[in-house]
């Protein structure tokens, strides 16, 4: 082999040497090299409705293929605006999750537009054993009492968003006093409309609210919204309320409703006045006053002559 032909082969094994070389740093070492852009992110677990301030962003590299949408880019964008839900330490901050510049601060930023927020109180009972937690979705009974016939329950209220439990907003925290005990709740606060709330108000004043969990995944409607009575309670009332108002009732119990008071007791309502009866025992009446005798006694005064009619 001349000295030529070594050298050419030197020069095509030099050359793809090199070609390897760069081969393995670009794949290597160029990825490692992609453009990265700082983002603002949480420094710290945040509840739903805190008021972000400049200790609580913190700013992470991110590749910008990985940029979430809507993300926060300065901290001015993001200081003094509430959080729409919770985050967790070195989360992305976006715009989808901070409420809106220059309103107002807290849990209050939360309401969407249109909407109000309505405290009712609750028990044990009637916020159904403490499962009912913050975005829980629940039905509104309202129950007014009152005699057999007076008692109703009714739904009045469907499908709500529950905003808080007490000053809890975010489902798992645990409100306690003073000695580390776990504080009951007495208040869960609504989020609902302008009319929704009217109703609400009116319901707390004249009645009891109960409050029925419900699947947040369950759109159905009650398929009887119409009140609920106490007949539903017991089939005997049930049957004399029937009875009553259809007139077939037996004579033990007929004797009851010539009462008044019986007879709204059971129906809800004033006992009916039969007309024609009413019309014949007023003819009676006049009848008996005609036929009662009279005494005509002549009195004479002088020249003068009257009679005198005495019953």
């Amino acid at each position: 082999m001349d000295r030529q032909t070594k050298l050419m082969l030197f020069g095509i094994a030099w050359v793809s040497a090199a070609l390897l070389s760069w081969f393995l740093y670009a794949k290597t070492r160029v990825p490692q090299q992609e453009k990265r852009v700082r983002i603002a992110a949480a420094s710290r677990d945040m509840v739903l409705g805190t008021v972000l301030r400049k200790g609580d962003i913190r700013f992470v590299a991110v590749s910008q293929r990985d940029i979430p949408k809507s993300a926060v880019f300065q901290e001015k964008d993001a200081v003094n605006r509430a959080l729409l839900y919770p985050v967790s330490a070195g989360e992305p901050l976006t715009v989808a999750k901070l409420s809106a510049p220059g309103s107002s601060e807290g849990v209050a930023a939360t309401i969407a537009a249109g909407f109000r927020a309505v405290s009712v109180p609750i028990t044990d009972t009637t916020g159904v054993a403490g499962l009912v937690q913050p975005n829980s979705r629940v039905d509104v009974l309202y129950t007014r009492p009152g005699s057999m016939a007076e008692a109703i329950t009714s739904t009045i209220l469907e499908n709500v968003k529950v905003l808080s439990i007490g000053r809890i907003t975010q489902a798992g925290q645990l409100s306690v006093d003073a000695k580390g005990q776990p504080r009951p709740a007495t208040v869960a606060t609504l989020v609902v409309t302008p009319e929704q709330a009217q109703k609400l108000e009116l319901a707390k004043n004249q009645g009891k609210i109960s409050l029925a969990l419900r699947n947040p995944l369950d759109q159905t409607s009650a398929a009887n919204p119409g009140p609920i009575t106490t007949e539903v309670l017991d089939p005997m009332v049930s049957a004399r309320l029937a009875r009553a108002r259809k007139g077939r009732t037996t004579r033990t119990l007929a004797a009851n409703l010539d009462d008044p008071r019986v007879w709204q007791d059971l129906t809800g309502e004033k006992k009916p006045k039969d007309e024609e009866k009413a019309r014949a025992e007023e003819e009676a009446r006049r009848r008996k006053e005609a036929e009662k005798p009279r005494v005509v006694v002549d009195v004479y005064r002088g020249d003068k002559h009257v009679q005198e009619l005495f019953r």
